[in-house]
C-alpha cells in the first residue's frame, strides 16, 4: 500500500506535530487520541476528512502492487461470506460497502471482470439500502466488466462512484456512514496486503504495511466522534485500537529530499520528495497480520 504524501492534517488541527519540516530525519509517533477533546475531533470536517479519504490508498493501488510483484490472484482473499440481503443495520451496510469496494478493485486489477459482477450486485444492493445508489452507473460498470479492454474506464468509474458517495454522505450530515465506508476499504486493503506478505515476504510490501501506522491514526480520529454512538461503533473503535497497539513500537522515520522540478503544459511544477524508513521486526509484522485477519474476518462473517 502506498502512503500518498503526508496525512498529518488531522494532527496539525489537534495541535500535535508529527513531522518536522527540516531536512533532518523525523519519526512518526502516535498522538494519544484520548488526550484530544471530542470537540476537536469533530472539527475535522470537511477539509480534514476529505484529506483522509483521499489519502486512504485505493484498493486499485494495492492490487496494482500485487500484480507488479507477480503475486498470483487468489479467490480466497475475497469477502465471499458477505450476503447483502442479510444485513440489517446501516453500520453493517456501510462498512461492508467499503469492504466490497476493495474487493472490486482487486478483481478488476487482476482482470477478473466476470467475477466482479457478483460483487457488483452486492454493492448495488448495499448502496441502494443506504440511499446512495444514484452514484453508481451500474449499467456502464456491468458493460465494462464484460470487456477486459475497457479496464481503465472500469476502474475510473468504480473509484469515481465511491468518491461521490463519500462526498454526498459528508455533505448531508451522514458522516458516520462515510467514515465506516472508508474504514471498510482500509481494513480489506490491509487484509489483502497482510495475507500476501505472510506468504510473499517482499520488502516493499512489508514497508507499505508498516506505513499504515500513519493512516491508522487518521482513521481513529475519523471515527472518534461516533465511538459512543452504539455498541457497533464502540466495538469498531476498540478493534482499531487493538490494531494500533500492534503498531505502537514500529518506527517510521522520514527524510525530506531535494525538490523535483517538472515542466508540464508550459508551466513548472515543483514536487517535494520524501523518503521513509520502516523499522519493523518479524514478530511485529506477524502481530499485525494476525490482528488484521481476526478483525476483518469478524466483520465479514458477522452477517
Amino acid at each position: 500500500m502506498k502512503v500518498k504524501g503526508v496525512v498529518i492534517l488531522i494532527v496539525v488541527i489537534t495541535g500535535f506535530a508529527c513531522k518536522s519540516s527540516s531536512s533532518k530525519p523525523s519519526e512518526f509517533v502516535f498522538p494519544e487520541v484520548d488526550t484530544v477533546p471530542l470537540s476537536e475531533t469533530q472539527k475535522l470536517s470537511p477539509e480534514a476528512i476529505a484529506d483522509i479519504s483521499k489519502n486512504i490508498s485505493s484498493p486499485v493501488e494495492i492490487a496494482n502492487m500485487l500484480v507488479n510483484l507477480d503475486v498470483p490472484f487468489s479467490q480466497n482473499y475475497l469477502a465471499t461470506s458477505i450476503d447483502a440481503n442479510k444485513l440489517s443495520t446501516n453500520f453493517d451496510k456501510a462498512i461492508k460497502l467499503g469492504i466490497l469496494g476493495a474487493d472490486l478493485g482487486y478483481l478488476n486489477m487482476y482482470e477478473k471482470t466476470g467475477s466482479s459482477l457478483d460483487v457488483l450486485s452486492s454493492i448495488r444492493k448495499l448502496a441502494e439500502d443506504i440511499k446512495v445508489g444514484q452514484f453508481f452507473d451500474f449499467e456502464s460498470i456491468k458493460r465494462l466488466s464484460k470487456n477486459k479492454s475497457n479496464l481503465d474506464s472500469l476502474l475510473f468509474i468504480s473509484i469515481d462512484s465511491y468518491t461521490k458517495i463519500d462526498n454526498y454522505l459528508r455533505e448531508n450530515d451522514r458522516g458516520q456512514l462515510s467514515a465506516l465506508m472508508i474504514i471498510g476499504v482500509w481494513i480489506e486493503g490491509q487484509y489483502l496486503a497482510t495475507q500476501v506478505v505472510s506468504k510473499v515476504p517482499n520488502k516493499m510490501l512489508m514497508d507499505r504495511v508498516g506505513e499504515q501506522k500513519i493512516i491508522l491514526n487518521d482513521l481513529i480520529f475519523l471515527l472518534a466522534p461516533y465511538c459512543n454512538h452504539d455498541s457497533e461503533y464502540t466495538a469498531l473503535c476498540k478493534n482499531l485500537q487493538e490494531i494500533k497497539d500492534k503498531y505502537h513500537d514500529i518506527r517510521i522515520t522520514f527524510t525530506q529530499g531535494d525538490p523535483i522540478s517538472v515542466e508540464k503544459n508550459g508551466g513548472l511544477t515543483v514536487t517535494q520528495t520524501e523518503t521513509s524508513v520502516v523499522e519493523m521486526s518479524k514478530e511485529q509484522l506477524d502481530g499485525i497480520i494476525e490482528i488484521t485477519k481476526n478483525i476483518r474476518n469478524r466483520l465479514v462473517i458477522n452477517n
